[in-house]
């Protein structure tokens, strides 16, 4: 009896191993989905509240998801180097700039650690972001690359590449002199591009 029972816990052992192996094998980026699912869940625990914001200040989705994973993996109580807070890292900065646009009175440093909020006034900046750049071929990476460095260092960088008006979103990443920066959009948009894959699957 315990013989069969140790059988059948193996081959179930077995074939959930195999399991696993198949969906990592498909996976756009394996290291990720075992990371999912070791955050028991976390990583999906926004996606409505990010659904929902996103589609307020017309910004892809997805493109909120990442950013979120790439400044926070998803941890709400995350504080950052520079005092940043929240799922998508907001500076007091940032958010003093939301909180006088949108005339806010009882607004603390401290709600940056609700995740609403947060994915409120992250998502407000990011999507000032790409409208100033919204001329250009892509604005996302020129948006992102303010977004984690600051605009001046951004027109700085273009100002670089000596090709003015007619800089493309290639132009820019390639004159992007921090090496921090560059992987950060990089990486965002190398995430944004598998959320979307997973999507059509």
């Amino acid at each position: 009896m315990f013989r069969l029972v140790g059988k059948l816990l193996l081959i179930l052992i077995l074939a959930a191993g195999a399991g696993a192996a198949i969906v990592l094998c498909w996976a756009p980026d394996p290291l990720y989905t075992v990371a999912d699912w070791l955050s028991m869940g976390r990583f999906g625990q926004y996606d409505g509240i990010i659904r929902d914001v996103a589609q307020k200040h017309g910004v892809d989705p997805l493109l909120i998801k990442a950013v979120v994973w790439r400044e926070s993996e998803f941890r709400p109580e995350k504080v950052g180097t520079s005092g940043e807070r929240g799922l998508m890292q907001v500076s007091e900065g940032a958010a003093s700039d939301w909180v006088r646009v949108h005339k806010v009175q009882d607004f603390a440093p401290t709600d940056l650690f609700a995740p609403r909020m947060n994915l409120e006034i992250g998502t407000w900046y990011l999507k000032q972001a790409l409208q100033r750049w919204a001329s250009k071929d892509d604005p996302v990476p020129f948006a992102l690359a303010e977004y984690n460095a600051g605009k001046t260092r951004v027109d700085r960088w273009i100002e670089s590449t000596k090709l003015g008006d007619s800089v493309t979103a290639a132009d820019l990443r390639g004159s992007i002199a921090f090496p921090t920066t560059r992987g950060y959009v990089n990486t965002i948009l190398k995430r944004r591009a598998c959320y979307e894959q997973e999507k059509k699957e």
